[in-house]
């Protein structure tokens, strides 16, 4: 294992790639269903995506739409004019021998991502360009045979591209996770990792510190998680630093990524931009956009992960729980809403019931937590603050409140946990308690100056309460009693 002194000498740095899936019904070029998700192969396809004779791309303009809002969440600059071209390659999963791609006149042009790290720091990210294009298919290989499904041939992608800006494998998955939340937020994919909707390339080269020029590259292909790519950076660092000490000549090449080894090996020598032999495409005309279409579509972009942080700063919510929240829009809305309409105290403690009891990959939850309605969630806080729910039963209520039509008094009482308040009602339970000889040992010990004791107490009380009294009010009212 190389040693950390040796790695200490060496700065990496990361430039990524990102293609996201445009949230459109149809596909880029054809009106073939653009998800792909459990359908049979070579099922969700049209002539023109299998590259039939005479089939002409028809450009799919919500695609357009969407990657103006990308570009708006990105900081970056809308062109005017924008082209396609054709990038030439050989492929079973590419019909027609060409993708069509924007290499000359990207759609979208610079712009940058803040992303925060965890130690309460931000790594600002260049953004060179984004670029609309089609994905490929997919080929499965068997043992002496593959097979190709053409379902995600066509699907309409941009291709972010970021300038070389990241030097740590952490900064490289803050970049990745924020990348997603952008785009989800703004309505462009939606961002799911498992099925593809974002993949990313992690271009990485080594350099002696002080350097003046970077390393050669080496590109990690398809990651889809933010934990691999954080992984597949530090594991290529560590492999190329250790080529370069032994002498070795870093190759541009593209690798793989392999979670159950977590390593990256070589799949083919990296090819340069005119090995493509890119060229215009005649069949799709010049995209024309005025300044007030792309102001238009700028006005319907919803809220960012920016926003919200700023509206949450009032909250004094750890930075774990505000990146539990922004893990999913649903939260981050809910929690916003219950903010504007009970106030800070309310907005808090939904906000740690969410980031503490609802797992952040739970889509089915997500779903149900976008379609409820706030007022639920206040109430129930609101219920607590007037101490009718002790923090146990709210959050059994919490997680009821998830799945159930119900509100959250009528769970309460069906469950039977609303938390007696009542200090008469208390007192005379209270009394029962200091009067029982077992409890004898207890109050000495507690005039004794062992204030512990008075926990047995209070257990004591609740017991004979069937769990209902508060016990805040039911130690105050025993240590009023003993004062007496």
């Amino acid at each position: 294992m190389i040693s950390q002194d040796i790695l200490d000498k060496y700065e990496m740095t990361i430039g990524i790639e990102c293609h996201v899936q445009l949230a459109t019904v149809s596909k880029l070029f054809s009106g073939a269903d653009n998800d792909a998700r459990d359908k049979t192969p070579n099922t969700a396809t049209n002539p023109i995506d299998f590259g039939l004779p005479g089939m002409l791309p028809v450009l799919n303009r919500d695609a357009i739409r969407l990657a103006v809002r990308a570009g708006k969440a990105l900081n970056a600059e809308i062109a005017h004019v924008s082209r396609f071209d054709r990038k030439h390659y050989f492929y079973p999963d590419l019909p027609k021998g060409y993708q069509i791609t924007q290499m000359y006149q990207p759609i979208i042009i610079g712009g940058y991502v803040e992303a925060p790290l965890l130690d309460g720091t931000t790594v600002r990210v260049r953004i060179h360009h984004a670029h609309i294009e089609e994905d490929a298919g997919k080929l499965t290989h068997y043992a002496g045979f593959s097979l190709v499904d053409l379902n995600r041939a066509g699907t309409p992608l941009i291709e972010v591209v970021s300038e070389p800006d990241i030097h740590s494998a952490a900064g490289a998955k803050a970049f990745a996770t924020e990348l997603q939340r952008l785009m989800t937020f703004a309505g462009v994919s939606y961002g799911n990792l498992y099925h593809g909707n974002m993949r990313f390339d992690v271009n990485l080269s080594v350099a002696l510190k002080g350097a003046t020029e970077l390393g050669t590259r080496a590109e990690v292909k398809n990651l889809n998680s933010f934990k691999s790519v954080e992984k597949a950076a530090e594991y290529e660092f560590i492999r190329q630093v250790e080529r370069l000490e032994i002498g070795e000549v870093i190759v541009q090449e593209t690798r793989g990524w392999d979670d159950a080894t977590a390593k990256t090996s070589s799949q083919r020598s990296k090819e340069d931009a005119q090995d493509y032999r890119y060229m215009p495409d005649a069949d799709i005309p010049p995209v024309v956009l005025t300044t007030e279409q792309i102001d238009t579509i700028y006005a319907d972009v919803p809220p960012l992960p920016a926003y919200y942080r700023q509206q949450w700063q009032t909250l004094g919510l750890d930075r774990s729980v505000i990146e539990a929240l922004l893990a999913n829009q649903s939260y981050a809305v809910l929690i916003t809403t219950i903010q504007q309409t009970a106030g800070d105290d309310a907005a808090r403690r939904v906000a740690h019931w969410f980031a503490s009891s609802v797992s952040q990959s739970d889509e089915e939850v997500a779903t149900i937590a976008s379609n409820f309605t706030p007022e639920g969630y206040a109430e129930l806080a609101e219920m607590v603050n007037k101490n009718e729910l002790s923090s146990t039963a709210a959050k059994e209520i919490f997680v009821e409140l998830l799945t159930s039509d119900q509100s959250p008094r009528a769970i309460a009482e069906s469950k039977n946990l609303l938390q007696v308040s009542d200090e008469s009602a208390i007192m005379a339970i209270v009394d029962e308690v200091l009067n029982d000889p077992a409890s004898a040992r207890s109050v000495e010990d507690i005039k004794a100056g062992q204030d512990k004791a008075i926990g047995f107490l209070v257990g004591q009380v609740m017991k004979k309460s069937a769990g209902k009294a508060n016990p805040a009010l039911a130690q105050q009212l025993i240590r009023k009693r003993l004062a007496e």
